[in-house]
């Protein structure tokens, strides 16, 4: 009995220390993002420094060839407005068939619709013109970039529902990772193709990162609120 309650206390304790773990962690990238942007928004706008962007370009530059421009269009796809559009509803409408993961159904909508809102919203307050020497026909001002915001989010929630649930570590660790990887390939393709500065992108991340990390704070607690009203509700004679 004593031997059980230990092994009991040892897990509890085990528990205890991961979570403490993931929301330091969770804190830091969340103070991280906030500090990240604001340091973008200050070099663009106050000291006006062009070195981040000018190096940025001249790196893609020397990357430049025809296959690797294919490459980027291919993948810049997967952040742009139709991708996100019909992904998030696609996914949305994926998680309702599994009762148990209905709620996050809510969650993809809630974070897409809002996140694009943000976005579009900072793009107007802060009236960056984009590069002049874009590779494609975009519209819109360049400040954040909605590729890295829109899509940090949207890919962001992925990392998160894989971090929750999936069980096994080495492919939690695996699938996490390539999808930062994804996350990081989304945002230089912007830079790549000239639609967006460094600094853009930058921002963007940090943006997206930031409020995907407080929506889903948010969100967490509407769905317990709930689950204990449905609880309550199913009690009752």
């Amino acid at each position: 009995m004593q031997e059980e309650v230990e092994q009991k206390g040892k897990k509890a304790g085990a528990f205890l220390a991961v979570v403490t773990l993931q929301m330091v962690v969770a804190w830091l990238v969340f103070a991280g993002c906030a500090l990240l942007f604001f340091w973008m928004a200050t070099v663009v706008f106050v000291e006006q420094e062009k070195a981040l962007d000018q190096a940025a370009f001249a790196f893609a530059g020397d990357l430049t060839d025809p296959e690797t421009t294919d490459a980027m269009y291919f993948i810049t796809f997967f952040g742009s407005k139709n991708f996100l559009i019909f992904g998030s509803l696609g996914l949305a409408l994926l998680f309702l068939v599994f009762k148990k993961w209905r709620f996050y159904s809510l969650k993809i909508i809630a974070i897409s619709a809002t996140t694009t809102l943000f976005n579009q919203s900072m793009k107007v307050f802060f009236d960056r013109p984009r590069p002049v020497t874009a590779f494609m026909q975009v519209n819109g001002n360049s400040f954040p970039s909605g590729h890295a915001m829109i899509g940090g989010a949207f890919w962001g929630l992925l990392v998160y529902l894989v971090w929750t649930n999936v069980r096994q570590v080495w492919l939690k660790w695996l699938l996490s990772i390539l999808l930062g990887i994804w996350i990081l390939l989304i945002g230089f393709s912007r830079v790549y193709l000239n639609v967006h500065y460094a600094s853009d992108v930058l921002a963007g991340w940090a943006a997206g990162i930031f409020w995907l990390i407080i929506a889903i704070f948010l969100l967490n607690k509407l769905q317990q609120r709930f689950g204990r009203r449905v609880d309550k509700e199913m009690q009752q004679p």
